[in-house]
């Protein structure tokens, strides 16, 4: 078989979905699981570091309290991630306890990402996990996240995770062993066995298919990839059955689809475009759309045509073109409030404004991140 270039790898962020964690029938898939366990065990003990991204406690908490289906209210989706994840880590728990490794449960949600500090603290709490050698598992806290703070799926927190520990390789695990050209029931699909760049006919292939327990499918796959590569970080999609797969992956067998890192961001600038939440939206107009998005210049309020939102000083806002497409998102150094006041208006004419911060720029080009 042939083999792929790949560097040494010491942080590795593992995701596995909840199709490849729970049966048919609901219950967990046990010899999978201690295959996880040995697979990751085998690696530690190998100098890598390993976090666990998992799903499948809502999978499991419908199987205990007895749901036919997946629930639909968000009240009766956290009763079963509340049950679920105690179920799952006390699993976890045993199957580590087998190779001397302790194991810590971590529930994050959107906010623990987007607030700067708890960014902060999620990460310091990681490394401190790491340098004792247990291995973090970690899940969406579902049974106190709703709509407007959900991450929404495991895949785009395994790569924010990757992106909050400076993990050099992402695999997800799933049931389906790479992206295909097509349908992969059909023939004539083919397997992707290298991705540089995420194009439009890449997107376009991604039917986004859900099963029956999991929120993810292959259009997340994309958008997690999309993060990871623009952070510097490798990432492979694989099937969770193939055997010793994580062990292969990273021996740089050609298993699955492997999504090759593009330029890294600075750490401040890969919170800003992936971690930290849009609170609202400044419309510029073509002149500020070609200097942003050609020139590397400022965001001027000289350029903004409008204003969405209510946001503050320090915030996070998309800029919009005027064909309606986001080209960047930055840090503002003015509220929504003074940009209403200040749009269309020239340096000086600004600095003439009573009591108004003197600010040149709405987004300083340090603060902005144009659209990856």
């Amino acid at each position: 078989m042939e083999s792929r270039d790949l560097p040494s790898f010491k942080r590795i962020v593992v995701k596995i979905g909840s199709s490849s964690l729970i049966g048919k029938e609901g219950d967990l898939n046990i010899s999978q699981i201690e295959s996880l366990a040995d697979q990751i065990a085998g690696v530690q003990r190998e100098g890598v570091e390993v976090l666990l991204v998992s799903s499948g406690a809502i999978g499991l908490g419908i199987q205990r309290l007895g749901f036919a289906h997946r629930p639909k209210s968000i009240p009766e989706k956290q009763a079963c991630a509340s049950v679920g994840q105690g179920m799952l880590i006390k699993f976890y728990e045993k199957v580590f306890a087998k190779h001397d490794i302790t194991v810590g449960q971590v529930l994050l949600t959107r906010e623990d990402f987007s607030d700067r500090k708890r960014f902060l603290n999620a990460r310091n709490t990681m490394s401190a996990l790491l340098r004792m050698g247990v291995v973090p598992v970690i899940n969406e806290n579902d049974t106190v996240a709703v709509d407007e703070i959900r991450l929404g799926d495991n895949d785009n927190l395994a790569a924010l995770v990757s992106v909050l520990v400076d993990a050099d390789l992402l695999i997800l695990l799933s049931d389906i062993d790479g992206l295909y050209t097509g349908d992969p029931r059909f023939s004539s699909s083919k397997l992707i066995a290298e991705v540089k760049e995420i194009t439009a006919e890449i997107e376009k292939i991604a039917t986004g298919s859900k099963s029956a327990l999991g929120t993810g499918g292959m259009i997340t796959k994309l958008q997690a990839a999309r993060i990871t590569m623009h952070s510097g970080i490798t990432t492979v999609l694989a099937a969770a059955g193939e055997k010793e797969v994580i062990r292969r992956v990273l021996a740089g067998e050609t298993l699955g689809t492997i999504f090759w890192p593009l330029s890294r961001l600075a750490n401040r600038r890969r919170w800003i475009a992936y971690n930290s939440t849009v609170q609202g939206r400044i419309f510029v107009d073509d002149g500020a759309a070609a200097a942003l998005l050609n020139k590397g210049k400022s965001l001027l309020p000289s350029g903004i045509q409008r204003v969405e939102g209510n946001f503050k000083i320090g915030h996070t806002v998309s800029v919009i073109e005027p064909g309606g497409r986001e080209i960047a998102r930055g840090i503002v150094n003015y509220s929504s409030e003074d940009i209403e006041i200040i749009k269309g208006t020239k340096t000086w004419e600004r600095a003439r404004t009573p009591g108004r911060k003197a600010y040149d720029e709405v987004i300083h080009r340090n603060n902005l991140v144009m659209n990856v």
